[in-house]
């Protein structure tokens, strides 16, 4: 038996038909860029995220991007985010000009936390190093906006960052590229900020085969600047270029296999709470290892599930000896990569993220993730900290 860490091939063998059957209509019709897929996946997901707009386009990287350039951000903003994600969550912030205000997360969900976010906004405001760690230059920096990373598939505390934000005037772009899917309090993640970006990765709950994204609001200007920016810039036509934009399209081919996945999607995120749920009931009990934790009103999209131990290294030796796959999600903070030396944080600046960082690992997860699997991945780990 061969444990896969994503069986994306599980999934094909499903909708392997259907999937046929949409790419053959496009090649039947021959519009490969914004054919009429793309829009019929944009409808079919505003509905179902309950967001007015729906902008899909080449990735979840390009999403933010083109959030970012809606609202104007360049130098001498600052944006609010989290040092424990993916580096496309902070890179689009400096490919912009702007700058990167790192927050740290929560201990328990990994999401940034609202507390430090306040004292981050504070010690901006009043040019307070001391308040909270900031960023080399701050002294010329204003605040701008916020992005909350919803880190694993969990979305953050919504209720808290909006009304902070609202009360100093920053706009928020909620990252979902890990929780498509997700719920908050009864709202669906995509739908919980001005604006939400996610990805369509191969290994997202939500995946295409191969780079897809799309951006969601309720705000008819963001809305109609965004859908210029992913196309050059474009006014009335494609030669009438109002603004700064980018080639920032979703192929259609791309559109069509998502919509034929998204035929499955709910069944399948039914299937993560099921795989999630089995692996916390196997770990939770053992004082070795911190298991994920949802709070009360959310539901996670179990893009990755996620454990915490001391005893990591013991752990992923077991595992890999026994050829069961796993990852770091992720191994090094954002405030320590070489590409952000220039903002001069240093180790202890965001001690909650560089502790995560030590000892976090994910295990496989899918939703064709079997019993006698996880029971097999279970008893490797349980042994290995005994």
């Amino acid at each position: 038996m061969t444990i896969q860490f994503i069986d994306l091939r599980a999934q094909q063998e499903r909708i392997l038909a259907r999937v046929q059957e949409n790419i053959s209509r496009v090649l039947a019709h021959g519009q490969y860029i914004m054919g009429p897929e793309i829009k019929d996946l944009e409808e079919r997901l505003a509905s179902y995220t309950g967001a007015r707009h729906a902008v899909s386009c080449s990735s979840g990287t390009d999403a933010l991007l083109m959030a970012l350039m809606a609202y104007g951000v360049g130098p001498g903003d600052a944006i609010f985010t989290s040092p424990f994600t993916f580096v496309a969550t902070v890179e689009v912030i400096s490919l912009l000009g702007a700058t990167p205000v790192f927050v740290d997360i929560e201990p328990d969900t990994f999401n940034i936390d609202p507390t430090l976010l306040e004292k981050a906004i504070t010690a901006l405001e009043n040019k307070d190093p001391k308040i909270h760690p900031l960023p080399k230059g701050f002294e010329g920096l204003k605040p701008r906006g916020i992005i909350p990373v919803d880190l694993f598939g969990q979305p953050a505390d919504y209720d808290r960052i909006n009304a902070l934000a609202a009360k100093k005037g920053l706009f928020v772009i909620e990252d979902a590229a890990q929780s498509f899917g997700a719920e908050y309090k009864g709202k669906k993640a995509c739908g919980l900020a001005d604006v939400a970006a996610t990805s369509f990765f191969p290994a997202k709950p939500l995946g295409c085969y191969g780079d897809g994204g799309m951006i969601f609001t309720d705000d008819d200007v963001l809305f109609d600047k965004m859908t210029s920016v992913r196309v050059h810039g474009k006014g009335s036509d494609k030669y009438d270029n109002i603004r700064i934009g980018i080639n920032g399209r979703c192929d259609t081919l791309q559109a069509a296999i998502l919509l034929a996945k998204f035929e499955i999607f709910p069944q399948e995120m039914d299937l993560r709470q099921v795989v999630a749920n089995r692996y916390t009931s196997a770990m939770k009990e053992n004082a070795h290892i911190q298991t994920p934790l949802v709070k009360v009103g959310s539901l996670s999209a179990w893009a990755q599930y996620s454990l915490v131990s001391e005893k990591k290294d013991d752990i992923l030796s077991a595992l890999k000896k026994a050829g069961i796959p796993t990852a770091v999600y992720y191994p090094r903070p954002l405030h320590l990569q070489g590409a952000y030396v220039y903002l001069g944080h240093k180790p202890g600046d965001y001690p909650v993220s560089e502790e995560k960082a030590e000892k976090i690992f994910s295990l496989p997860m899918h939703p064709y993730l079997t019993e006698t699997e996880q029971r097999q991945i279970a008893e490797v780990i349980l042994d290995a900290v005994s």
